[in-house]
């Protein structure tokens, strides 16, 4: 039967009548042609449509791109810090709850982080100058140590590691919404727990502590991801996640470095 598309009827392959193939279709290959396709290299990850570092890598540093020009925009718009938050936090949830590997959804995440992250930095600076550039200093180094030790095996994520740091990151959650609805409050001088004196300090470092330790987990999600060849779109999840993370280790190191410089 001759088919209907006339891209496919153009062709000869489309255009011969069917029958049955037998054994006298398919060449015998020679000696030298096993041993060519023998030598031939095996097809790579991104030959076969899998995550590779390279994949994850990009895709981390166009989000950081996304995240860091929309934070130009908040640290002279401040007041758009608010929504950045309110919109990370729903596109956050999002990809979370729904692993979602849509750029899109990733990218949107970076920008609303982006405005956050600018807005809360420029207020920061305005009220402790110098603040912003040792948070960033300070961020930098948290994951360089910590990327040295998970690639020199130093710290591994294995399942008690792993059931640890999700269990306390629960709980620091959970701390994290107390302390927001105090601020609502009052309480801690509108900073919540964090604005606790004593209470704050150990808050704030109990939670880069914890930031830390999740860049390991999103270290490991990377290398199982291209160990198990997940599909290449996992990779803009795995940006997603390192993405939260450092944000995450940032604002922490904001609010230590605020509580220590106190009154200056």
């Amino acid at each position: 039967m001759a088919s209907r598309n006339p891209v496919f009827n153009r062709s000869a392959a489309f255009s011969q009548r069917g029958g049955y193939a037998t054994f006298r279709d398919v060449p015998t290959p020679t000696p030298g042609s096993l041993e060519d396709m023998y030598r031939r290299p095996a097809a790579s990850a991104v030959d076969m449509g899998r995550m590779t570092v390279d994949d994850a890598v990009m895709k981390t540093l166009i989000s950081f791109v996304v995240l860091v020009g929309f934070a130009a925009l908040g640290w002279f718009v401040p007041a758009l810090a608010f929504v950045g938050m309110i919109v990370g936090l729903v596109l956050g949830l999002v990809v979370s709850f729904k692993q979602s590997t849509n750029p899109a959804l990733v990218l949107g995440y970076a920008a609303a982080e982006g405005l956050f992250v600018g807005g809360i930095s420029s207020v920061f600076q305005d009220r402790w100058p110098g603040i912003v550039s040792q948070a960033v200093i300070g961020t930098l180094v948290a994951f360089g140590a910590m990327l040295a030790l998970y690639a020199t095996g130093v710290v591994k994520a294995t399942p008690k590691f792993v059931k640890v740091v999700a269990t306390a990151g629960l709980a620091y959650m959970g701390i994290a919404l107390a302390s927001l609805v105090g601020a609502l409050f009052g309480v801690g001088g509108g900073w919540g727990f964090y604005g606790v004196s004593g209470l704050g300090l150990l808050l704030c470092a109990a939670g880069v502590a914890l930031a830390a330790a999740y860049l390991v987990l999103d270290f490991d999600f990377v290398e199982q991801g291209v160990r198990n060849g997940l599909p290449e779109r996992y990779s803009w999840l795995a940006a997603f996640g390192l993405l939260a993370t450092v944000v995450w280790l940032y604002v922490e190191l904001l609010r230590l470095l605020a509580i220590l410089r106190g009154n200056d």
